[in-house]
């Protein structure tokens, strides 16, 4: 792991979506209530800054259609171009310098977010404890994305080779931009498609696919000296995060929290390794869940979750210090004023969990 000493004991960190339209508005609520581990906004009002559309750039084949995004992966003009791809790949990975004009750069037209983060940043007082970028992870990617037959490019070998190398390179060019601050850098990746692993929907895709595309983005984030997250928005497969080369995994403690300590063994290693826990005890997916949710309702849920591991051997003094406190997911779907109450409550149940532990420290 690239930080087994990182040791958040309940701090907060968001997820990035909000659904605003102001990248400076949505950066300035983000460092009013995470200040400690900042992290650039995805504004998915904006089509550009969409899960797929927001890192496809650069991608051989690429169209930008009316309807639709997708890629036209037929006849001689794509195979030049995933030629030119493989050669441009090649040239970045052997270089530490001069990835700014290569298409694995992000670019304010997709991300503006990242370079507002960047800006106001520039001119802090406090100290960093971390901080954080995010990138669409490869599954999600490329089930998501068609070609020209409505064919997920999942299952177009070379296609699927480009993709993943060139997410890979995009989370390594964010961690390069960002270790400028003189913070650690998290960077996750968000795979809300491993929700439907071993269901009808992936039936046709293996473990080792998956393991295997997830590992190259892993390693090029380890390889600037970045800090590799997961964050799954439901329910998963978690023995196959646990097992993987994350140091950090993102799970919805607030409605899954039972399916994840069936894991308890794989869970128990992982900590035990110095991996991170994002919980995210804070509801996003339902309006109602967020509107009925106080922050004395939540830190009962983090209490008696707390005693459930103790009772599976899980030494709870370990998972409070390798856990950060999150939503569940972003909040891009939610109304404005729900979306500021999600990041209102878990800034303050952070503050619970931490005055908890610093208490019991004491």
């Amino acid at each position: 792991m690239a930080f087994s000493s990182l040791k958040p004991a309940g701090r907060a960190m968001l997820i990035g979506s909000q659904p605003l339209n102001d990248h400076v508005e949505a950066t300035r609520l983000i460092l009013r209530h995470v200040p400690e581990i900042p992290n650039w906004v995805q504004l998915p009002v904006f089509k550009q800054e969409g899960m797929v559309a927001q890192f496809a750039s650069g991608l051989p084949g690429l169209v930008f259609g009316e309807e639709r995004l997708h890629v036209e992966s037929a006849g001689h003009l794509f195979e030049e171009e995933l030629l030119h791809f493989y050669e441009e790949y090649l040239a970045a990975a052997e270089q530490s310098e001069g990835w700014e004009a290569s298409r694995f750069a992000l670019t304010r037209d997709t991300a503006g977010g990242f370079f507002v983060l960047l800006e106001m940043l520039s001119s802090r007082t406090h100290p960093l404890f971390a901080v954080k970028g995010q990138i669409t992870g490869p599954v999600t990617f490329c089930t998501a994305l068609a070609d020209q037959d409505r064919r997920p490019v999942f299952y177009h070998h070379a296609l699927r080779d480009a993709a993943v190398k060139m997410l890979a390179l995009k989370a390594a060019w964010q961690v390069k931009r960002l270790a400028c601050l003189g913070a650690p850098v998290i960077l996750f990746i968000d795979e809300p498609a491993l929700a439907g692993y071993g269901s009808s929907e992936l039936i046709s895709i293996s473990r080792e696919d998956i393991t295997s595309c997830l590992q190259e983005v892993i390693d090029a984030v380890h390889l600037q000296g970045g800090l590799a997250g997961v964050h799954v928005c439901a329910n998963t497969d978690w023995a196959l995060l646990l097992e993987s080369a994350a140091d950090i995994i993102n799970f919805d403690a607030f409605g899954y929290f039972e399916k994840f300590v069936l894991y308890a063994d794989r869970l128990k290693s992982f900590l035990e390794g110095g991996g991170c826990l994002a919980w995210g005890l804070v509801p996003t997916s339902q309006p109602d869940q967020v509107a009925a949710a106080t922050v004395e309702t939540l830190w009962a849920q983090w209490r008696h979750y707390n005693q459930r591991l103790a009772a599976l051997g899980i030494d709870t003094a370990v998972v409070r210090n390798q856990s950060f406190i999150t939503p569940s997911c972003g909040t891009g779907s939610l109304p404005a004023e729900l979306s500021r109450k999600v990041l209102e409550l878990t800034r303050e149940l952070s503050q619970r969990v931490r005055a908890s532990s610093s208490a019991e420290a004491g």
